[in-house]
């Protein structure tokens, strides 16, 4: 009977020292694999995109860059349509932050009277990223994205010394309230100063081509001797062209820049009168205005002012770059 006893005894401690050691042996291996690793979910971020105009293609491009490359990092982006209305493009920063964006990219209407929005900006919290033409206000923005548009001016300016050097009677068509505009005109008149040029007027074509069309035609009437049209933008330059056609003005030299694919095409025609444009990739300031954005956003070092490369387009290289899409 104790002989049974003890057996049973025994047989009871074995299993509960196996069932010890199966215990171990699971919690050995519990802390070799450990618990199951939880991916890190991704912050995402909305952006806006206060636009000048969408009626200019420049802009179109510009927006789709930008949301190409903000997209592809899984981000948001909301685009107003200013209409080149500055009161307006004030009511839809308004509309965004409403929205709850996060960081606004933005190119002014006006580059003054855009400064109440930022201000209102700054009070939401909201990081901005100036784009493709500088604000007044830039001690207030985040950083500034946009092209090295003085020397844009400046090659107009040389090239048109090098065409012209006795100088001659010239037109220019600007836009006081965009100062893109108003550093291109700045680096052609420093090209031109003191060698024989006479500007017999400055239009305010406001970037638009059906405004710049009819002021040019006027003027081009009363001075048919004028020897070159500066504009400040491709769309300014197509509208100079018609004004010169229209009124038969033949020998005149204009000048655009943007390097738009309708100026690029009239550049490629025989006896044009657009000689040059001077251009930006605008993909390349699309990524670039989101890779500096993304810095900011995430706390990272970046540049508060980046100005990207200008390049010549004429009729000797037009090719390179095609007449069918932008850069």
């Amino acid at each position: 009977m104790k002989k049974k006893i003890t057996i049973l005894l025994l047989l009871v401690l074995c299993m509960v020292l196996m069932a010890a050691c199966k215990k171990a042996e699971e919690t050995f291996e519990d802390e070799l694999v450990g618990e199951p690793q939880q991916e890190e979910e991704q912050v995402t971020y909305k952006f806006g995109y206060s636009c000048i105009t969408m009626d200019n293609p420049y802009f179109i491009k510009l927006e789709t860059s930008l949301r190409d490359a903000v997209e592809a990092e899984g981000h948001t982006l909301i685009t107003k349509d200013a209409e080149s209305n500055s009161q307006l493009q004030k009511e839809q920063i308004k509309e965004l932050i409403d929205e709850g964006i996060d960081a606004i990219f933005l190119s002014p209407v006006d580059w003054m009277e855009i400064t109440p929005a930022i201000d209102m900006l700054n009070e939401a919290g909201v990081k901005i990223i100036n784009i493709d033409t500088q604000v007044q206000a830039l001690d207030k923005v985040d950083a500034y994205v946009g092209s090295d548009n003085t020397n844009a001016g400046y090659l107009c300016g040389q090239d048109l010394l090098e065409r012209l050097p006795e100088g001659g009677k010239i037109i220019i068509v600007e836009c006081p309230n965009r100062n893109s505009i108003n550093e291109r005109i700045k680096g052609f008149e420093k090209a031109i100063a003191k060698n024989g040029f006479e500007v017999v007027a400055r239009i305010d074509g406001k970037g638009d081509l059906d405004v710049a069309l009819p002021e040019v035609e006027e003027v081009l009437k009363n001075n048919p001797d004028v020897v070159a049209i500066m504009c400040g933008n491709d769309p300014m330059a197509l509208g100079a062209v018609v004004a010169a056609n229209t009124v038969g003005v033949n020998d005149v030299i204009i000048y655009g820049i943007d390097g738009s694919p309708e100026v690029k095409e009239e550049i490629v025609k025989e006896g044009s009168k657009i000689v040059a444009t001077v251009a930006q990739s605008i993909e390349e300031m699309g990524k670039e205005a989101v890779s500096v954005a993304l810095k900011i956003m995430n706390d990272e070092k970046y540049e508060s002012v980046t100005y990207l490369e200008t390049f010549w387009i004429d009729k000797e290289n037009v090719a390179e770059y095609g007449t069918d899409t932008w850069q």
